[in-house]
C-alpha cells in the first residue's frame, strides 16, 4: 500500500499496487508528476516530447529510426524512459518534465492565443510547445505586470500551486502614485478588506514600506488583480508591479525575458 499526495495532506489517497486498478492509477500519478524513472510507452514518449502526434508515432517508430538503449525497435508499445531513447542515433533533446522560471517582461500575456499579443510562451524553445500536455503557466501575471512566472507541463504541479487552499505566498515589489501611508501596513494585515466584486474579505497580506512610494507586499491568494485592487481600495494607483517570489522560488538576478530551469520544491 502506497500513499500518494495530490498537493495537500487532505488530498492524499492510498493506492494498492497489487491490484490492476492500483497499478494503473500508480502509473497515471507517476506520469502526471513527471516521474522520469517510470517507463512509458514509446509512442507516448515521442508525443509528449513533441516529435509527432500519438497517432503518427506508430508510423514514425516503424520506420526504424527509433532505438531503445541502442537497439532499434519497431514496437510502439515498447516501454522505456526518455533517457534510453534515440532517434537516428541522437538522444531526445527534451527534458522529461518542463519546469522553468521566466522573468516576464511587461507587455506579454500568459495566454496561448497569439491574437492577444506577445506571449510568455514565445520565450520557450519551439518544440516545447508541440509537447503533450502543452506547457502552461502556473497562475498568471497580467500584461502590465512583470516578474516571476513558472511554466510547466506537469498538470499536478499546476494544481498544487494554484489551489486556493494551499495559500502559496506571492511577493511583489510595488510602486504607487503618491506617498504610502504607514496605516496601510495594518489595513492590509487586518484581513477585513472586501474588494470590489467580492463578498468575503481578502486574506491578510504583509506590507513592508521601502521608500516614499515603494513597498513590497506578500499575499497568499491568486485573485484577479488582487494587489492593484487592494491599493485601489486605499486610494492609490499602482504604477509598477513586479513579482519577485512565488512560493519557494525566488527571481534573484534572472534577467528580463530569460528562462531558467528549476527543480520541483
Amino acid at each position: 500500500m502506497f500513499l500518494v499526495a495530490f498537493g495537500h495532506e487532505s488530498d492524499s489517497v492510498a493506492i494498492n499496487k497489487s491490484s490492476a486498478f492500483g497499478k494503473a492509477l500508480w502509473y497515471f500519478v507517476s506520469l502526471m508528476n513527471g516521474n522520469s524513472s517510470q517507463p512509458k510507452r514509446l509512442d507516448r514518449i515521442l508525443a509528449n516530447a513533441g516529435y509527432c502526434s500519438r497517432k503518427e508515432a506508430g508510423k514514425f517508430i516503424r520506420s526504424g529510426r527509433v532505438a531503445i538503449n541502442g537497439e532499434t525497435t519497431r514496437d510502439q508499445a515498447a516501454h522505456a524512459v526518455m533517457s534510453q531513447v534515440t532517434i537516428d542515433g541522437e538522444p531526445l533533446n527534451q527534458p522529461e518534465t518542463i519546469l522553468v522560471m521566466l522573468n516576464k517582461p511587461i507587455g506579454y500575456v500568459c495566454s496561448h492565443d497569439s491574437g492577444e499579443g506577445p506571449r510568455i510562451y514565445d520565450f520557450l524553445p519551439d518544440q516545447w510547445m508541440l509537447r503533450n500536455p502543452v506547457p502552461t503557466s502556473i497562475g498568471r501575471l497580467d500584461k502590465d505586470t512583470s516578474g516571476l512566472i513558472l511554466i510547466t507541463d506537469n498538470t499536478m504541479l499546476v494544481h498544487q500551486y494554484t489551489s486556493p487552499k494551499n495559500h502559496v505566498e506571492k511577493c511583489y515589489e510595488v510602486e504607487v502614485d503618491h506617498e504610502i501611508s504607514a496605516t496601510l501596513v495594518g489595513l492590509f494585515a487586518s484581513g477585513t478588506l472586501i474588494l470590489a466584486g467580492e463578498t468575503t474579505p481578502s486574506l491578510p497580506a504583509q506590507l513592508s514600506i521601502t521608500g516614499e512610494r515603494t513597498c513590497t507586499i506578500t499575499v497568499t491568494e491568486g485573485k484577479y488583480h488582487l494587489v492593484r485592487k487592494m491599493f485601489g481600495y486605499a486610494g492609490y494607483d499602482v504604477t509598477m508591479l513586479h513579482r519577485v517570489r512565488f512560493g519557494p522560488y525566488q527571481l534573484g538576478s534572472l534577467a528580463s525575458g530569460c528562462i531558467q530551469e528549476v527543480s520541483v520544491q
